[in-house]
């Protein structure tokens, strides 16, 4: 029997079939490996987008929340000017924002703003703002040899501004509390402080009942500067002094280098005390007017709060030092602040901005028959006020204040929790999600 030969080549065919599966195994490697670049750039500019619109629908809710336009719902010039102002600032936001390695520009239609919930009754009150922005021409490395030259990347964001005072136009049942933050120790009766007579609020429902205090001014000062003895009728306008106690209230925060030897009172009104007052229903809004002997530096409650308020406002005795109302959007609606040389922000001087520390948040107390109150008294409201709004240095006494937001929830607002929004606005700003 012949023997067959055995066929040289197969030799040089052995294990080719595992060479070509590792060269195969590499190619795909390497192409995913590729592919993840594209994907994490995909991934951070999707995340850069929505911290744009996140910032700027925040942004433009906040100038909503400022302009007042929640307190006079019925006044058609200031809603209009209100919306195309936080339009400009939502879209000023997006565009300092970089999304995959460039800037937003609104003129691409790459940012836009919408009010989503205008044509609502409860706009007035409630505004929602939405903001979205995009690029559609992200570069591609790697996934160009599958024909994908740029790629797309958007994202929303809707923000509100709360009013409780338009709680019952919302149809909420029952309506949510606010509890701002930094609220100052001033209890200010439910009667209107520029003296035209009436209520500010229903302390029942919490509406407005004075749309028209919205831009009014008077000058602030305490009812009592002891009210240690038989506590005095209400008078408009004048505050009762609220109780400052170790136990109950935290050291405040933000203090300026200026309050250095205040007393805890003045400490309160120069800093931020961070406990939150609520507004709404007896047990949960009480506090208490401060009947404790009252020891003044260095004469009375109202030097004392003076001195405070010009260290809270940074106004140093020379003009312009303060922060103000901006005279050039003045008369028209909506009010504009203007930073002064003494601003603690950085570049901020003589440039518009959204918040200032003359801007505080003053409680207001239901002042039941008799006209003499009882502790504990009930939050149903707030005041945001302007302090010395023309940013002159202020004369001894009282101080001027203007009203730019007034937000009542009256005894009837029970839902929990309550809504903190952006700390010391009594009109809170949130992101919520879209209906």
């Amino acid at each position: 029997m012949r023997r067959k030969k055995k066929i040289s080549g197969r030799k040089k065919e052995q294990g080719i079939i595992l060479t070509l599966v590792a060269v195969f195994m590499l190619a795909v490697v390497g192409a995913m490996a590729a592919l993840s670049i594209d994907v994490v750039t995909l991934y951070t500019a999707r995340s850069e987008a929505q911290l744009a619109a996140d910032g700027a629908a925040l942004a433009g809710a906040r100038v909503l929340a400022n302009s007042g336009m929640t307190s006079d719902v019925t006044n058609a010039a200031l809603t209009s000017n209100a919306e195309t102002l936080a339009s400009a600032v939502a879209i000023q936001v997006a565009q300092s924002n970089q999304v995959g390695g460039r800037n937003l520009v609104a003129s691409n239609g790459e940012v836009i703003v919408s009010f989503p919930n205008a044509a609502s009754p409860a706009f007035g009150t409630n505004p929602h703002m939405t903001v979205q922005v995009k690029r559609t021409d992200l570069p591609t490395f790697f996934a160009r040899i599958w024909g994908s030259e740029q790629l797309a990347v958007s994202a929303s964001a809707t923000a509100e501004a709360y009013n409780p005072s338009g709680a019952e136009a919302l149809d909420l049942d029952p309506p949510p509390q606010v509890a701002p933050t930094c609220v100052k120790p001033w209890l200010l009766p439910n009667r209107d402080p520029t003296g035209a007579g009436g209520q500010i609020f229903n302390p029942v429902s919490g509406a407005i009942i004075r749309p028209a205090l919205f831009g009014g001014s008077w000058s602030l000062q305490a009812r009592c500067s002891d009210c240690s003895g038989t506590m005095p009728s209400v008078i408009a306008g004048r505050y009762y002094p609220g109780t400052i106690e170790a136990d109950d209230f935290p050291v405040p925060t933000a203090l300026p280098a200026c309050s250095a030897g205040f007393n805890s009172y003045q400490l309160a009104v120069a800093g931020c005390v961070p406990r939150p007052i609520r507004c709404g229903p007896i047990a949960a809004s009480a506090i208490d007017i401060d009947v404790n002997p009252y020891t003044p530096n260095p004469t009375s409650r109202d030097d004392d709060t003076f001195q405070a308020a010009k260290c809270l406002i940074h106004d140093t005795g020379v003009a312009g030092d303060s922060d103000s109302i901006d005279s050039a959007a003045l008369p028209s609606p909506p009010f504009q602040f203007l930073a002064g040389n003494q601003n603690p922000v950085a570049g901020a001087v003589g440039k518009d901005v959204l918040v200032s520390d003359s801007l505080v948040t003053i409680p207001v107390i239901d002042n039941p028959p008799p006209p003499t109150p009882a502790n504990p008294v009930t939050v149903i409201g707030f005041l945001q006020v302007f302090l010395n709004p023309t940013g002159a240095p202020m004369a001894s006494g009282p101080i001027r204040a203007t009203i730019v937001n007034l937000a009542g929830c009256g005894t009837g607002a029970t839902g929990t929790p309550p809504i903190l929004g952006n700390g010391a606005s009594p009109v809170t700003v949130r992101l919520i999600s879209p209906p």
